[in-house]
């Protein structure tokens, strides 16, 4: 076992930091502390002692180095978009910002790939690429804003996870620097390597623990040339959930596949002021669907088919998006619902991931577990590939009981979803606020051997430190 206290250290060192950066990229005032204090997850607040803008690899490498001789936490930070406490500085010391490697450095048609620094917001990358015909898939709700160093940390997904996957299956190699400042790359520009153990993999999700990415060789695909969207309203929330695993077993891949809870529908849409959606008084959930490909006739029949499946599960009238416009208010409405939800009241969000199959009887019991504890739940996500977002609303909570008794509700919530063959997070990662519930899914040997890895990297446990797991 081995621990860094919060320290002010980071100040005794403040003229080397501002020699390898410039004075004009290290800040101590608290205005800009504060800034970097908070990301999206709940209501927690952490100053750090002095944060730093570092522009390339070197002298992100000087930093570690000076932080590894003095034991001072260093705490790397994208976009601070992230739900689960990865980037925020409870130990003090560096909060470390990668918002200045900002370049596409080369997208490369030949070999469908692109060479990225981490602090590309994910549209602008996945629009560069477009304008070249290609697609780089993962795209979390937050893309407009979230970072591809961020992303890799927590190996995101999103929505087109379903058909494409995520981020660890668009990493080829990794330009990352280490806890003690060596640079190195992790592997090969390569589709297939089988060479040595796979570092890039485990680079990927391991959420800044490990090293900060400089720069990262991304695995582009062909833009596919058309997409269709519907809506589909069912009477009950089980049914919606039945009927996703339906349709993968009846041959049809879509592109997406989302669910929204009703709440999470009529909140979204008060949000952004947009009626898009009548929702009938018997309605309780929707799917969002969509299919893409090279054939828009394919995707029509592929459309049909859907369509006479959901209506085995006692759906109501399908909207199909006739347009550009349509389809990106649909899609407007399912990204901006996390927002809607913090914006309503105080919540916290569990990340949960089943065997699709499963999904009727994760939301069950969810809201069993809900009635039993007396907390009411907003559930929306990606449903195509299990993953559903568990809102936890205070409303008429006290705060004894949304302290207390709320979290031994969590852990039921949790292992449910271990007994029902998933884990506590698809995507959101366990950063600083899931730890306590690892050892629902792991066992004493795993937990050893995932601390074991983190001190082979991080001998002096400065990099993130306390996320993921106590040392």
């Amino acid at each position: 076992m081995y621990t860094i206290e919060k320290t002010s250290a980071a100040i005794e060192h403040l003229e080397q930091l501002r020699n390898i950066v410039g004075a004009p990229y290290v800040f101590i005032d608290e205005e800009v502390l504060n800034q970097y204090a908070s990301d999206e997850t709940e209501d927690l607040h952490f100053l750090p002692d002095i944060v730093i803008k570092p522009a390339n690899a070197e002298e992100i490498s000087r930093i570690l180095k000076l932080c590894n001789e003095f034991r001072i936490p260093v705490t790397p930070r994208g976009a601070g978009t992230g739900l689960s406490g990865g980037a925020l500085p409870n130990l003090g010391g560096v909060l470390l910002s990668i918002e200045r490697l900002n370049k596409i450095i080369s997208i490369d048609e030949r070999n469908l790939q692109v060479i990225t620094e981490p602090g590309v917001i994910t549209e602008v990358l996945q629009d560069a690429v477009k304008e070249r015909g290609l697609f780089y898939p993962p795209d979390p709700s937050s893309r407009g804003s979230c970072m591809i160093g961020g992303n890799i940390a927590e190996n995101s997904g999103g929505p087109k996870a379903v058909k494409y996957g995520v981020v660890k299956d668009y990493v080829l190699n990794l330009e990352v620097v280490l806890p003690t400042g060596e640079i190195m790359w992790t592997g090969a520009n390569v589709l297939k390597n089988a060479t040595g153990y796979n570092l890039t993999q485990l680079m990927v999700g391991s959420e800044g623990t490990l090293g900060i990415v400089t720069k990262a060789v991304l695995k582009l695909i062909p833009l596919p040339k058309y997409d269709l969207l519907m809506l589909v309203p069912f009477k009950n929330a089980e049914n919606a959930c039945a009927a996703v695993s339906s349709i993968f077993t009846a041959g049809y891949t879509p592109s997406a596949m989302e669910f929204m809870e009703r709440d999470a529908l009529e909140w979204v849409m008060r949000f952004v002021d947009n009626s898009i959606v009548p929702i009938d008084d018997d309605i309780q959930a929707h799917l969002l669907i969509e299919v893409d490909g090279n054939d828009v006739e394919v995707l029509m029949k592929d459309m049909e088919g859907i369509s006479e499946i959901v209506m085995g599960f006692d759906c109501g009238e399908i909207l199909f998006a006739e347009d550009a416009q349509q389809k990106a208010e649909l899609w407007k409405l399912r990204r901006r619902v996390g927002e809607a939800v913090k914006s309503h009241s105080i919540y916290k969000e569990e990340d949960t991931v089943v065997p699709r199959a499963e999904l009727p009887a994760l939301l069950k019991g969810v809201k069993e577990i809900g009635k039993k504890y007396g907390f009411h739940s907003v559930c929306y996500g990606h449903a195509g590939d299990g993953n559903l977002h568990v809102n936890i609303i205070k409303g008429e909570l006290s705060d004894e009981q949304w302290k207390g008794s709320l979290k031994t509700g969590i852990r039921e919530i949790f292992e449910l979803v271990k007994q029902l063959g998933g884990t506590i997070s698809g995507e959101h990662g366990i950063g600083l606020v899931q730890k306590e519930y690892l050892p629902i899914v792991f066992d004493d040997m795993q937990m050893h051997l995932m601390r074991q890895i983190k001190k082979v990297f991080d001998p002096h446990n400065i990099l993130n430190a306390g996320k993921i797991f106590d040392a």
